[in-house]
């Protein structure tokens, strides 16, 4: 009999060490579990914080871009203005020149001409050009009709009288031309 309750001694203690056995693993199994969520959890917070600083420096980038491209956009108005102010100082010179200047009004007329002849020399290195000649067909684009008359020797829709010269750089008018339209 001793040995019977020896037996059931040794199996109610067996009982509970396998139940802790089990415990354990699963306390085990749990605490990797939740090793490996935090693992995870750091790599994800790793990643965000990764992407957070690098769309913050794009944004600063960014940002920088366009207060230098402002900048730049300033500087290249103020050095084109610059840049044709210069152009134009010579003829101003000549102008200043000619109205100090005590001479008869053949050459007073001569050196009015070349200095309009400048003046225009220097348009044409800015693409400037001028338009809205006589016998050139109207465009009511680009000219702008004043009058209106009937001239038996002109065609239809054609200028017959400029007052005011038009200016225009490339397809952009810059002073539409004042003219007469015949027909």
């Amino acid at each position: 009999m001793i040995l019977a309750k020896d037996k059931k001694k040794d199996k109610e203690n067996s009982v509970p060490e396998a139940e802790k056995a089990v415990e354990n693993a699963e306390e085990a199994k749990a605490e990797e579990a939740v090793d490996e969520k935090d693992a995870l959890i750091e790599e994800l917070n790793k990643k965000l914080l990764e992407a957070n600083d690098k769309l913050l420096r794009t944004v600063a980038e960014y940002d920088n871009f366009r207060k230098r491209s402002v900048k730049e956009k300033e500087a290249i108005y103020s050095d084109s203005k610059t840049d044709i102010i210069g152009k134009i100082l010579p003829v101003i010179d000549n102008f200043e020149r000619a109205a100090s200047a005590d001479s008869d009004p053949e050459n007073y007329k001569k050196g009015i001409d070349m200095t309009v002849k400048q003046l225009l020399e220097v348009f044409s290195s800015l693409g400037v050009e001028a338009f809205g000649e006589k016998g050139e067909e109207f465009d009511p684009n680009i000219h702008n009709g004043v009058m209106h008359i009937d001239d038996e020797n002109l065609g239809e829709n054609v200028i017959s009288e400029v007052y005011i010269k038009g200016y225009k750089m490339g397809d952009r008018v810059i002073r539409h031309a004042t003219v007469i339209v015949a027909n």
